[in-house]
């Protein structure tokens, strides 16, 4: 017989999750604005709302009058990493056992991410886990879905760490070692029955 799952859940409402500016709207990282500079770049200065003809040929923008400067690029490319982006990559993971996300569940909380970015050297995130019910028999699945997210989504100088958080599952100490083995993921990860439910976990994937 399976383990019984959690069937009433606490869910968090989606406003209730944290974003850069609290609840509501999230804040734009430099990179992000930067960006949405260049989609909005012209070739053409604004018209002169006073010319009283439609046929003026408006001047061609300078270098001077873009608002893009050469410090800006360098700083787009060299932005960290930090755990608010982490909680926004793998907040909208769907749960394999409830239509809702490890988010909503509280199975991945912001205060349970650490990250540290050095730019050009080795860095890592370790992210803890807390299952709904501390006898969860899906727990290493839902770890091995974070790690591919994380896998997929950062840079080759992350090193990921995968836990379950202290306290909240009986065989801990087991299911650690499983999401943090090289031989066991990559195993886990050629099995195609099981690969094909973490990409269904990740589908829902903003």
């Amino acid at each position: 017989m399976s383990d019984p799952i959690n069937a009433n859940p606490t869910v968090i409402d989606t406003s209730q999750l944290p974003t850069r500016l609290g609840k509501g709207s999230r804040e734009l990282k430099p990179c992000d604005k930067l960006v949405l500079k260049i989609l909005n770049l012209s070739l053409l200065k604004p018209a002169d709302e006073s010319a009283e003809s439609d046929d003026q040929i408006p001047d061609l923008m300078s270098d001077v009058d873009s608002e893009s400067t050469d410090d800006e690029l360098e700083g787009a490319d060299n932005e960290g990493i930090d755990s608010q982006e982490i909680f926004d990559l793998i907040s909208t993971i769907s749960d394999p056992e409830h239509p809702l996300t490890l988010a909503q569940l509280a199975v991945v909380n912001l205060e349970d991410i650490q990250v540290s970015d050095n730019a050009g050297a080795i860095s890592e995130v370790s992210v803890k886990i807390t299952p709904t019910i501390t006898h969860c028999s899906l727990a290493t699945l839902i770890g091995l879905g974070i790690r591919v997210r994380l896998e997929r989504s950062l840079p080759a100088r992350f090193r990921i760490r995968i836990l379950i958080k202290e306290g909240t599952h009986q065989s801990e100490n087991q299911v650690n070692k499983q999401l943090n083995d090289k031989e066991r993921v990559a195993a886990a990860c050629e099995n195609e029955q099981l690969l094909g439910v973490i990409l269904q976990m990740l589908s829902t994937c903003k």
